[in-house]
């Protein structure tokens, strides 16, 4: 297996010198021999080296450097003079491109290339310049590089200026996309062609679908009342907000909280107005259902928000409210957006609740979707989040009827899906790096959260090198050092595998 990753340890960098030495002093005459039969470049501390590996073997290398002048400027001067201004905007340089020998082959340059393509977008370069040897020039051009000057060296080592443009990676780029393994919480690939693009949602067709992907999610969440929306769970808890505010007007509220999406509700609730109270636990810390209690006796709080699978953590929040809610008159109102879909429980007891398409369910992003157990009552609520008015008109304003059709078919999984998904998740709590770095959370099969030591801290940067995507750049992740990885996408018993063999060799190497 070949995997690519950016050198760190003084081990990869000692290897580095000696390949260094073997193909451009031994194999190509770029500079004299020494006893050490090690060459560590001129600008070895400016240097970002991608290496490639087979399996724990260190095998290829290149390095990447933006400091100027560059070594190219030296030999034709100031680049920017060949190239297209729009190119110039961030450029680097690569150098030292190196493969042993017996590993001379399309599967070890692809990937290298792939990597290096990668890296340059991730870093946002428009375009990166090179010295290729003549005797590559073939190569050189396959990884999307193009001659922009003349060729300049010796007769025995002739090089040629090149250039990778943001616009020239990006087949190879799209190809690595193609065969990337994403463990994001959404959006979700789709591997089924689209269909009903050009359905109007006034057709009869059209509301045949509708009923029946209103059918299955009321089945599924044992609940009366659900009206769809055309926009992401934000919209949906928007009109949960804006229904709350109407139906409990002049009375209070309370939202508990304890991770990122909780707060954002807060932001929210305040952005709209609502007199409520706020109890914040803190992150991956389960609610205290005794002080809840006493919140509870002390105040009259006519409803009552949180988050039911909190996705910043992994946390399942919640299972003994219900009883609260009820023992205290007070309508308990959830977002579900990352746990409905992912495990089994009913939306019986719920005032309001809502969720997406795109998330566990495993549809098409698009859709959400707002549940409730009465007729939802007329408000002043803006009329595309106004509940009562979709109720009465059922289909008021544009719904595609392609999103419509991808959440009835990942619904149609059900309720099989909920077995997938729990099986996936003891895969996952089976593996070692769960056992020692995931956050020991009430757990729900649809995501887990990772606080990483300092020596796997590139471990995210360097599996996207591999077109390996774990969920780590959300703010709210980056400021925590957590990583995430979700258990909803298709194919997510291929990319694990693949996941945790680099992890094996990531460990060993460093």
């Amino acid at each position: 297996m070949y995997w690519c990753k950016i050198a760190t340890s003084e081990k990869e960098f000692a290897e580095i010198a000696v390949l260094n030495y073997a193909t451009f002093v031994e194999e190509i005459p770029q500079h004299p021999t020494n006893e050490a039969h090690r060459l560590v470049d001129k600008f070895h501390t400016d240097n970002t080296y991608l290496v490639v590996y087979k399996e724990q073997q260190l095998i290829g290398m290149l390095a990447l450097r933006d400091k100027r002048p560059f070594s190219l400027d030296s030999k034709i001067g100031p680049v920017e003079r060949y190239l297209n201004v729009e190119d110039c905007v961030k450029l680097c340089e690569v150098r030292l491109l190196a493969i042993k020998k017996p590993f001379r082959n399309g599967r070890v340059f692809l990937r290298l290339a792939q990597a290096l393509a990668n890296y340059l977008f991730e870093r946002r370069y428009t375009a990166c310049v090179i010295s290729g040897t003549t005797r590559e020039e073939k190569l050189y051009k396959q990884m999307g590089f193009q001659q922009f000057a003349e060729a300049v060296g010796t007769s025995e080592a002739q090089f040629l200026p090149m250039v990778l443009t943001r616009e020239g990676s990006a087949p190879l780029r799209q190809r690595l996309r193609r065969d990337a393994f994403t463990f994001y919480p959404g959006p979700v690939l789709q591997q089924e062609s689209l269909v009903h693009t050009d359905l109007s949602h006034r057709s009869f067709a059209f509301q045949l679908l509708f009923q029946e992907l209103h059918q299955r999610l009321l089945a599924l969440a044992d609940a009366k009342y659900v009206t769809t929306l055309v926009g992401t769970g934000t919209l949906a808890n928007e009109a949960m907000l804006a229904q709350l505010k109407s139906d409990f007007s002049g009375s209070k509220g309370l939202i508990i909280t304890n991770g990122e999406f909780g707060e954002r509700l807060v932001k929210q609730a305040k952005q709209q107005q609502l007199t409520f109270d706020v109890q914040a636990f803190a992150w991956q810390e389960p609610f205290d259902l005794a002080h809840i209690e006493e919140m509870l006796k002390l105040q009259e709080y006519k409803w009552l928000l949180y988050v039911h699978g909190e996705t910043s953590t992994g946390m399942c929040n919640g299972e003994q409210l219900a009883l609260l809610a009820e023992q205290y008159g007070v309508a308990l109102c959830a977002d579900c957006i990352s746990s409905f879909g992912a495990c089994q429980f009913s939306l019986a007891p719920f005032y309001l609740a809502t969720t997406v398409s795109g998330k566990a369910i495993g549809a098409l992003s698009g859709l959400s979707f707002v549940f409730s157990n009465h007729q939802p009552q007329p408000s002043d609520a803006p009329l595309y989040m106004n509940l009562a008015h979709y109720a009465q008109l059922q289909i008021p304003f544009t719904l595609p009827a392609v999103l419509i059709h991808s959440a009835l078919a990942a619904l149609r999984h059900y309720p099989a899906r909920f077995a997938l998904l729990k099986k996936r998740m003891k895969m996952l709590q089976a593996w070692s790096c769960y056992q020692q770095y995931a956050l020991k959370t009430n757990a729900y099969p649809m995501i887990v959260t990772f606080k990483l030591p300092h020596e796997l801290s590139n471990l995210g940067e360097d599996l996207k090198l591999n077109g390996i995507y774990l969920h780590d750049e959300s703010g709210y992740l980056q400021s925590r050092s957590f990583v995430q990885i979700s258990i909803i996408q298709p194919n997510f018993e291929e990319a694990f595998t693949m996941l945790k063999t680099i992890y094996e060799y990531y460990q060993c190497i460093d």
